[in-house]
């Protein structure tokens, strides 16, 4: 039988992600296991050719979008959801996809609970997909929910 004691949830805040979020927390109270919520902040400094349109980010940008993030993240659970699951909420900057599974490494989780958001055909080969990709990759088990 499948140990489970940490269970990484990614978030973008979307209903899809809040949905897995549910899910997990379903999961985590039949293992015993602690939940760690991340949401990764997209590198606006990578972009694929930013061409002639590039400015400036304003001083305190990064930093702005990081406090939003944590506001977010806490708003998602409860005091006591987080107190009784041992919530981790984290966020990254960077590439979703590698943020995930650095976390996943460094912090020996057990499960990825992750909501998709069911894309196919030519919208996931133009836009690619996170979870698509995590799924592949991941060196543990992966739950995607719908």
């Amino acid at each position: 039988m499948m140990t489970v004691t940490r269970i990484l949830v990614p978030v973008d805040f979307s209903e899809h992600s809040k949905r897995a979020l549910n899910s997990a927390k379903t999961v985590a109270d039949k293992f015993g296991a602690s939940l760690h919520v991340l949401t990764v902040i997209p590198d606006p400094f990578v972009l694929p050719n930013p061409g002639s349109w590039y400015m400036p980010l304003p001083a305190n940008y990064i930093s702005g979008l990081r406090q939003d993030a944590e506001a977010h993240l806490h708003e998602l659970l409860t005091p006591a959801e987080q107190t009784r699951f041992h919530a981790e909420l984290a966020v990254a900057l960077g590439d979703p996809y590698r943020e995930i599974l650095d976390y996943v490494k460094r912090m020996s989780i057990d499960l990825i609970a992750m909501g998709t958001h069911g894309r196919g055909g030519v919208a996931r080969a133009m836009l690619g997909s996170v979870a698509e990709k995590v799924v592949r990759t991941a060196p543990c088990p992966v739950l995607t929910v719908r």
